[in-house]
């Protein structure tokens, strides 16, 4: 297994690198940025240079990789297709890309919510709905997937533990980013994650499950 991360210095992309690492997973991670890259990730990861808009550089990027973990995501700003390119084009193009390489796994993270059309982040230049339509181009490709759709993201860590769900049936409740990040990955090695919708969040309340059955549970 080697992992191929976009998105990877994204404050949830640098923690799902991480999480690889510290499962001794080889990672590949798209930067625009080298520096960047060499200042926020592990020394054990390997930096590719590449940007998820321009689908020439991703090939190469990708080179022998067998999963993808997607953890893009347009930051707010006053560009109105910034959710077009970055959430939907960009995530177009490594579902491209990935179904002519070796590609046996595709983990995207999403996020709560995106089929409400009315809730209030779709202000944000409709950034619901065109997570929502990457979700589909996913879907429909043909490739073994899993999406995770987080609450809101929280950077601090928390004991709580996950709830997971299936598709729309979760609307509210936030999750720290190293859980997302372990979802993420535990996704890679659970056979009941794939080709799934889970939506998750985490609470206090909530039973401690393990991952077999947390992923066993969402049909």
């Amino acid at each position: 297994m080697k992992a191929f991360v976009a998105g990877a210095t994204g404050e949830t992309g640098r923690r799902i690198v991480k999480e690889l690492v510290k499962r001794n997973i080889p990672v590949r991670a798209l930067v625009r940025n080298l520096e960047k890259g060499k200042e926020l990730l592990p020394p054990e990861t390997e930096l590719v240079v590449g940007d998820v808009l321009k689908l020439d550089s991703l090939s190469a990027a990708i080179g022998d990789s067998t999963i993808i973990l997607s953890a893009t995501g347009a930051s707010p700003s006053f560009n109105p297709t910034a959710p077009y390119q970055v959430d939907y084009e960009g995530t177009k193009n490594l579902v491209d890309v990935a179904k002519t390489s070796a590609i046996e796994h595709f983990v995207m993270v999403s996020s709560l919510c995106v089929s409400q059309f009315f809730h209030p982040l779709n202000l944000f230049w409709l950034i619901l709905v065109w997570k929502k339509q990457a979700e589909e181009y996913l879907q429909n490709s043909g490739l073994t997937y899993t999406i995770v759709r987080p609450g809101g993201l929280k950077n601090e860590d928390s004991p709580d533990p996950v709830v997971m769900q299936g598709a729309d049936t979760l609307f509210e409740g936030s999750i720290p980013r190293t859980k997302v990040a372990q979802v993420c990955v535990e996704a890679l090695f659970q056979p009941e994650a794939r080709n799934k919708i889970v939506e998750v969040v985490a609470r206090s309340e909530a039973a401690d499950i393990n991952w077999q059955e947390l992923f066993a549970n969402v049909s």
